[in-house]
């Protein structure tokens, strides 16, 4: 049995978008690239050709995950209760102790997960120790470069009813 993904709406949504966007515009645009270098001859030392081809297989196979993964996927919704409590979505304000600097946050499922974004996977060492946690909470964090200390500021509900409407 598959593992369910876990995702936020709006996570599920940009998924969404990105396969119809692959499909409908990728896709056309490298057959016509093959087609192009195909009209060009000897196919055996036509680079533009094999290029082509390999973009076309990484394009197939990124189509082929994103099928998977919003087929599998659970979306989950913010909680009733714990309004102030983080969970999968939330968006969360920490300070870090260290440097005395505030950084945000938003914890996200693993396929949603891009650190360079603030997007932080809820199974990561840091996702994982902010779940539940309340304004005001500190958190222990084991980095590579040692222990790191948080303290959570602020927790937000970053999705408003609206969210297909976003991005």
């Amino acid at each position: 049995m598959a593992r369910d993904v876990l995702l936020t709406r709006t996570g599920f949504e940009k998924l969404k978008r990105e396969l119809e966007h692959l499909k409908s515009v990728e896709r056309p645009q490298i057959a016509e690239a093959i087609r192009e270098a195909k009209s060009h001859g000897d196919l055996r030392e036509n680079a533009a050709y094999h290029e082509a081809k390999l973009k076309q297989s990484r394009l197939e196979g990124r189509i082929a995950d994103l099928q998977r993964v919003l087929e599998t996927a659970k979306i989950i919704e913010r909680p009733e209760t714990g309004a102030n409590v983080a969970h999968l979505g939330s968006r969360v304000r920490l300070l870090i102790e260290e440097f005395d600097e505030e950084i945000e946050v938003t914890l996200v499922g693993s396929f949603e997960a891009d650190p360079t974004k603030d997007l932080v996977s809820i199974t990561s060492p840091l996702g994982s120790a902010l779940i539940g946690a309340e304004p005001g909470i500190e958190v222990e964090v084991e980095a590579p470069a040692g222990l790191c200390r948080y303290k959570v500021l602020e927790v937000v509900d970053p999705e408003p009813e609206n969210a297909e409407a976003l991005s």
